[in-house]
């Protein structure tokens, strides 16, 4: 990946555009990997909840829950910047809005009729105006993903649904890096993220869906996987 100088701080840059071919593209065009056979209703109403069902159906669901919430937040961030919000933001931010939503309308193709609805987001208690707020839950959302793909990855059954998962959490990881360094220079990895192992920490199922659900008017639920809000 070509690494320049950014002009206004002198440190080490990304380029935009590589950053943009490795971290969304690939995801997008295996979505005929994932045409899958998920085309049955699956989804009862747990509470007023949304059940993401089971089986391989089930964690794609899973993951378009997580994807359409963070497609909905940097819509909005880039609806209405921060102030002071720098070019070199506005351009990463940018590239990571619209790869949460390829994410979102992959899974979506790919379940098709067996897709959870389009969910309905709650930000009021996010300050869009502040940097520091925005990049805050920025980076709370990305190490959310990223757990939550890893804590989900085993029950995966198919190969192939597998290994784009892979593709995608590796993306997430690359998002979450990124905003941690905008927050504070040189943290890309630090280790409250990190395991004894140098792996990124995972979460399961239970644990991942109350934090989402906290910023979600459509709740979702997975009774097969011990959560029901």
């Amino acid at each position: 990946m070509k690494t320049s100088t950014l002009q206004e701080t002198g440190k080490p840059d990304l380029s935009r555009r590589s950053f943009l071919r490795y971290a969304g593209v690939g995801a997008v065009a295996a979505t005929g990997v994932m045409a899958l056979s998920a085309c049955h209703k699956h989804h009862n109403d747990n509470n007023g909840a949304y059940d993401i069902g089971s089986g391989d159906p089930a964690i794609l669901n899973y993951a378009y829950a997580l994807e359409q919430l963070e497609a909905a937040f940097y819509i909005q961030v880039m609806a209405s910047p921060y102030g002071g919000m720098t070019a070199i933001e506005t351009a990463f931010l940018t590239d990571i809005r619209d790869h949460e939503v390829a994410h979102r309308e992959f899974f979506k193709a790919a379940l098709k009729d067996g897709a959870l609805p389009a969910l309905t987001p709650d930000f009021s208690m996010i300050d869009f105006s502040s940097r520091a707020k925005v990049l805050g839950v920025a980076q709370a959302f990305e190490d959310l993903g990223v757990a939550a793909y890893n804590g989900a990855g085993y029950l995966i059954q198919n190969s192939d649904y597998l290994t784009i998962a892979g593709k995608i959490v590796s993306v997430e990881a690359r998002h979450a890096s990124l905003i941690r360094n905008l927050l504070n220079f040189g943290t890309f990895g630090e280790g409250s993220v990190i395991d004894a192992n140098g792996s990124d920490k995972q979460q399961s199922i239970a644990q991942v869906l109350p934090v989402a659900n906290t910023y979600l008017k459509t709740k979702v639920s997975a009774g097969n996987y011990n959560y029901i809000p």
